[in-house]
């Protein structure tokens, strides 16, 4: 199987059911962010070294697939005319939302309290925390764009605002983890 298909030549692609729309098109921008923020998921999981982190970020990775195939999927072209279930990936669930809630109280349990906002920086991982947390912003947004003319499941917008919160405190406990002295911003 060839990696080109020459398909998208003149800016349009396809969607999972067929339909052609412009490679600017809102979906698209949707699903393109969230592929966006998996592969810096990607590159931070190989910047740090705590297995549990790792593994944590892995799972996010495969959600993140998971939230591309519906974005990817328009609402009429989620079941067959015959009422048969075509896209059948697993939506986001509540339970994938607790997951990341529950992850956060853990890191944030030894984090001292915040007292200012904190400047991104102070070692590449912690950046590129900070990177995937602003690229997680963008791709809910994009999604809340999409949302305001197609279904977008809610779950998808509660689960990328978590994770967004995930990232934040997972870049605290990452500085603090390498003893890294946050860089407060004082006006």
């Amino acid at each position: 199987m060839k990696i080109y298909t020459k398909t998208g030549d003149k800016g349009q692609t396809s969607l999972f059911g067929g339909k052609r729309v412009s490679k600017a098109h809102t979906r698209v921008d949707a699903y393109g962010n969230i592929d966006e923020l998996n592969a810096y998921l990607g590159l931070l999981r190989d910047l740090i070294s705590n297995e549990s982190h790792r593994a944590t970020l892995l799972k996010i990775q495969n959600e993140l697939f998971i939230i591309g195939s519906h974005l990817a999927t328009p609402p009429e072209q989620k079941t067959l005319k015959s009422g048969k279930i075509r896209l059948k990936i697993e939506p986001i669930e509540l339970r994938h939302i607790s997951f990341l809630e529950n992850e956060i109280d853990q890191l944030d349990q030894n984090l001292p309290k915040m007292t200012h906002f904190i400047l991104p920086g102070g070692h590449v991982a912690v950046s590129t925390c900070h990177v995937a947390r602003n690229i997680c912003r963008r791709s809910e947004r994009s999604c809340v764009k999409l949302a305001q003319f197609s279904e977008v499941e809610e779950t998808i917008l509660t689960y990328l605002n978590r994770l967004s919160d995930y990232l934040f405190v997972l870049a605290r406990k990452l500085a603090f983890e390498l003893q890294i002295e946050e860089i407060k911003w004082n006006v």
